[in-house]
């Protein structure tokens, strides 16, 4: 069983806030700045460039991708950490359209993060090949799955609603059309039990920097189906070189999920990342989950009981939901804001979205209940209706 009690002792929180938003971005884990000290003290500031054979630069994104995959149910050896979630989309899309060379079709759906979609547009638009990114309604998706799908690549975790995939079914069903599935876990990893295995994925991506708490711009990481273990990678980077310090003019791709490396690891980062890996050591991802929907019902009800003006964006069924919670309102920014202002830390999606994450790893339902308080009292005032509170900032 989870001691969320020791766990929340083991994060810094800043005194007199109420954080929501570790959806977005989690906070420091107590023992980041010491690990992050030691790797550019001891490590880069005393060993140089000797540290990546001596402090084990080298092997960091392998050793530190196989932490993750026991989140996600991957086997060791199938993840591997570094670049950026963008980078980790091209690549898994990239080689799952060459593994089905007959198929035009790209299959997501309006809930995808941006940023996917995106990719995939760069990635058609470079090929030349007659790609077409078929975008449908969440709840379309398995309808859509058709004989013409080369790749159904979709986000777990709708981002701004919190909306659910069945990532086993949907899988079961692309591949029973013939298609590869790629599978967003940006807000899955940490967050709900995830089992990549289980739900026989072909590959998957994530980032750290959200429940995973690397930091800031922490790398992100890449899961390849054993069955897919020799992929071609699309970006031959130097460090996905069978040798890379052979220097070989001509690419030779790595063995396994080395491949998937592309450039020099984020070492800084992933010193952070190591140290919030060390949390998830003793936790359990069923109890977690558990008390993950404790939070977020209890902060469902109170808030449509006092702010009636807010309405449920997310599905009121907590086994069809992430880790958060969101709410619409015409004012979002501006009640976000004025939230923000006294201490409850959420964050804001266009066009209308207040958004809510529940970390248990962090997050009592004495900030719960203290949150929505203060979310009745800012509603109930029309606190929000000020002009500060209506200047949009380049981050919402």
């Amino acid at each position: 069983m989870t001691d969320f009690a020791a766990t929340r002792a083991l994060f810094h929180l800043p005194e007199g806030v109420i954080y929501l938003d570790g959806n977005s971005l989690g906070p420091v884990p107590k023992a980041a700045p010491a690990r992050v000290t030691q790797a550019v003290q001891a490590e880069w500031g005393e060993m140089l460039i000797t540290a990546w054979n001596k402090a084990g630069w080298m092997e960091m994104p392998a050793r530190l991708g196989d932490r993750i995959g026991r989140l996600i149910g991957a086997p060791e050896g199938t993840v591997v950490l570094g670049d950026t979630l963008s980078i980790k989309v091209y690549q898994a899309l990239a080689s799952a359209l060459e593994m089905r060379p007959g198929r035009k079709v790209i299959l997501s759906d309006s809930g995808n993060f941006p940023t996917d979609l995106y990719m995939a547009q760069g990635l058609i638009a470079s090929l030349g090949q007659g790609h077409e990114l078929r975008t449908v309604a969440p709840e379309d998706v398995a309808a859509n799955i058709t004989e013409d799908v080369a790749v159904l690549m979709l986000t777990e975790v709708d981002y701004r609603t919190g909306r659910l995939h069945d990532m086993a079914a949907l899988t079961a069903q692309a591949h029973a059309a013939g298609a590869l599935t790629i599978w967003d876990l940006a807000h899955s990893a940490g967050a709900i039990p995830v089992d990549v295995t289980a739900a026989r994925a072909d590959f998957a991506v994530g980032c750290t920097y959200k429940y995973l708490n690397s930091g800031p711009g922490g790398p992100a990481f890449i899961y390849v189906a054993p069955d897919h273990a020799d992929v071609r990678p699309a970006l031959s980077g130097w460090l996905g070189h069978e040798a890379p310090f052979a220097f070989d003019p001509a690419y030779r791709p790595g063995t396994g999920i080395a491949r998937m490396r592309v450039g020099t690891p984020p070492v800084l980062q992933m010193a952070a990342l190591e140290a919030a890996l060390d949390i998830w050591d003793g936790v359990d991802m069923a109890a977690i989950r558990a008390r993950s929907i404790e939070l977020s019902e209890a902060f469902i009800a109170r808030v449509e009981a006092a702010c009636p003006t807010l309405t449920l964006a997310s599905p009121r069924d907590a086994t069809r939901r992430g880790s958060q919670v969101s709410f619409r309102h015409p004012h979002g920014y501006a009640i976000m804001q004025a939230l923000i202002s006294r201490g409850v830390i959420g964050d804001f999606r266009a066009p209308d979205i207040l958004r809510f994450g529940f970390t248990p790893l962090y997050l009592t339902p004495e900030d719960v209940t203290q949150a929505t308080e203060i979310l009745s009292e800012i509603m109930e005032n029309d606190l929000w209706d000020r002009p500060e509170y209506k200047h949009r900032a380049a981050v919402t």
